[in-house]
């Protein structure tokens, strides 16, 4: 199997992974400049930069680097005792380059409004493949969404199982109501989804995450919904929300922890939901 194939499948596919390149040779090595080496998520490998003690470090540091979603160069020098010890008849010095391989994002924005028209080409500017889902087909088509990379105008119970959902997935709802909200919300909890969003003031979604408690869903399912969803800088136009959803979907992107955590409907404790539904 080819390396970059297998990068290029294991990104669609929603899996992180680490290139690893020799990049830069002096003297003799147990490779050449340009080989490459594929570490996934699950710690195999595909490809060989030469083997031996080079390769083992290579590989630890592919794996913080998935962790980080940071490059590093990396030097050897393979002197003749080491290289000997190795086994490598050689005495060069070689640079590795490892990279992450960020699984493609894609932004299911479910609603046709006037949020989503914003939203949709924001997420398009972020990199993001971008579907919209709507049951209004006067809505979802391609005069209202000409930047998204798929429409669906049908049933969102039609449209779910269409929809390749992965932890590299990222749901925002903004349906034209409380019961279209929980239509999918009832299933976007059920997703590996990274991440989940839903419109609405926290009164609003406590009321959807209690509705959908009472029909058995565990209170659990949706400590990693974002509701209110988009980070608090005050929005008030259809405009500025869809910049503070998309400015959301970055730092969770990003790991920018310190300022979306706290917005996650995790942190909603059992004295706020009774002083908002009071």
């Amino acid at each position: 199997m080819d390396v970059l194939e297998e990068l290029v499948r294991l990104r669609r596919s929603g899996e992180r992974c680490a290139l690893a390149t020799i990049v830069e040779v002096n003297g003799s090595i147990p490779s050449f400049e340009s080989a490459k080496m594929l570490v996934r998520a699950d710690g195999t490998i595909l490809g060989t930069i030469g083997g031996g003690c080079v390769e083992a470090d290579v590989w630890t540091a592919a794996r913080e680097v998935m962790e980080t979603g940071k490059p590093r160069r990396l030097r050897f020098s393979l002197g003749q005792d080491a290289a000997y010890d190795e086994g490598l008849i050689c005495g060069g010095q070689l640079e590795v380059f490892i990279e992450p391989v960020e699984p493609q994002n894609r932004a299911y924005i479910f609603g046709a409004g006037h949020i989503s028209k914003s939203l949709a080409k924001l997420t398009g500017l972020l990199g993001f493949d971008t579907s919209v889902i709507d049951n209004r087909e006067s809505f979802a088509n391609r005069e209202r969404f000409p930047e998204a990379d798929s429409v669906f105008a049908d049933e969102y119970e039609q449209v779910f199982p269409k929809l390749d959902i992965n932890s590299s997935s990222y749901i925002i709802i903004v349906t034209r109501g409380h019961r279209d909200d929980m239509r999918v919300l009832r299933w976007a909890v059920t997703t590996p989804a990274r991440y989940i969003a839903l419109i609405g003031s926290r009164r609003k979604v406590i009321n959807v995450v209690q509705s959908l408690e009472k029909e058995g869903l565990p209170r659990a399912s949706f400590d990693r919904v974002f509701g209110p969803m988009g980070l608090n800088i005050g929005a008030l136009t259809p405009e500025e929300i869809a910049v503070s959803v998309a400015a959301e979907i970055v730092a969770v992107r990003r790991n920018a922890a310190s300022n979306w955590r706290a917005l996650s409907m995790s942190v909603f404790t059992h004295e706020e939901t009774r002083a908002l539904l009071s």
